[in-house]
């Protein structure tokens, strides 16, 4: 698939002619591609046929992030990458708004998914990249969902603007990089580095800087209140928060949105295996707020090293699922398969933390059946002793 990398073939997309064609190409299959590309290049220009399916087909791929206006809105390869789901964007955008935020500077904005979401809550922009091409992007994307009276896109080194003046900044460095774009784990290997960024933070009333999710808590600045935000149930990132809760940590799950602020709880101590099995999202987990869940659910831990609650009685959570057990066994692989059996058990999903074993491995070794029954296996560790926990979603099958 061609993408567009220069920005002449980026501004024929935008030109009535590479409108028509996007146009036409809103509901196109890619399995067709090769026949609807042979057959626009009879009435337009090889390199804008090209430019528009690999527009329409970046549209498709980031319908997961930005939902119905992914159709409208334009992409680069990277953006779709890279750029936040509206469900966060929208989240961090309210949370700025609840601030009083009227004015903010959006450094490294990509292909402008915060800005946008930053605008609709009524927030002016400015949108800061060094690449034209995002900034072409960003630039079109405000443009086409109405939005570009408040936002102000301005190509340049995130470093050389001055921000003054602004209620707030937002930093969100690049964290992929390489001839593969890898995930960078080195918050100063960050593009700008995260100690730029922090001072950078710093200059404003209030401030948000984007990090991987994985950032070592002995990393994070003792003057900004740290953020986990899961969505779905799968963690996306990690936000310093300047100016609002210092040395604070918040999990928040999205959609929901309910958000679990830590109360300084030391480790939950671990103890025998109850009735109930909680997994907590991972925001909670990499927020190091397992404890804060123990405590509200009157649970404990199933070994001091693993981050699985267990209780011996159901108290409802948002910030973990929880499990009703049927069996706690040692792991046995020939065991848990005449188990399985017995019960004709034909679907199984396999959890596993704190084990070596592989559930796709596993599962292979069991050969379900594919009888009605269904179960939850989680393979872990009691008391630092390889077990196997069966059970069901409490609510569910």
């Amino acid at each position: 698939m061609v993408q567009v990398t220069d920005l002449d073939t980026f501004s024929a997309l935008l030109t009535p002619e590479g409108q028509a064609l996007l146009a036409e190409l809103r509901d196109h299959d890619p399995a067709d591609e090769l026949a609807t590309a042979t057959r626009l290049r009879r009435d337009h220009p090889a390199p804008l046929v090209s430019a528009a399916l690999g527009q329409a087909r970046l549209r498709q791929r980031a319908a997961a992030k930005f939902g119905a206006d992914a159709g409208r809105m334009y992409f680069t390869p990277h953006g779709v990458e890279q750029s936040t789901r509206t469900t966060v964007a929208a989240h961090r955008a309210a949370r700025f708004a609840a601030l009083g935020v009227r004015t903010l500077a959006d450094l490294c904005c990509g292909i402008g998914g915060d800005a946008l979401a930053l605008a609709r809550a009524g927030i002016r922009v400015l949108a800061v990249d060094r690449d034209p091409l995002a900034c072409a992007a960003a630039r079109a994307n405000a443009e086409a969902l109405g939005l570009a009276e408040l936002i102000e896109v301005r190509q340049a080194e995130v470093t050389e603007v001055d921000t003054a003046g602004y209620d707030a900044v937002f930093v969100d460095p690049a964290r992929r990089g390489g001839a593969r774009g890898g995930r960078i784990f080195d918050p100063e290997a960050y593009s700008p580095p995260l100690s730029w960024a922090v001072e950078a933070a710093r200059t404003a009333p209030f401030a948000a800087l984007k990090v991987a999710p994985g950032v070592p808590h002995e990393a994070l600045p003792e003057d900004a209140g740290t953020e986990w935000i899961s969505d779905g149930g799968e963690v996306k990132e990690a936000v310093l928060w300047f100016g609002t809760e210092p040395g604070a940590r918040r999990a928040t799950l999205l959609p929901a949105g309910d958000s679990l602020r830590g109360a300084g709880l030391p480790d939950a101590e671990a103890g025998p295996v109850g009735r109930y099995l909680y997994e907590p999202d991972g925001a909670v987990i990499r927020a190091h707020l397992v404890a804060d869940v123990a405590a509200d659910v009157d649970g404990r831990l199933l070994d001091p090293t693993i981050a699985y609650i267990t209780a011996d009685a159901l108290r409802p959570t948002p910030y973990a699922t929880a499990y009703e057990l049927t069996d706690v066994l040692p792991f046995h692989v020939k065991r848990l398969k005449a188990l399985l059996r017995e019960r004709g058990v034909g679907v199984a999903v396999i959890k596993k933390r704190g084990s070596a074993v592989e559930p796709e491995e596993l599962r292979k070794k069991l050969k379900l059946a594919g009888g009605g029954a269904s179960v939850t296996i989680f393979l872990t560790r009691v008391a630092g002793a390889p077990t196997m926990l069966l059970g069901h979603p409490v609510g569910g099958a």
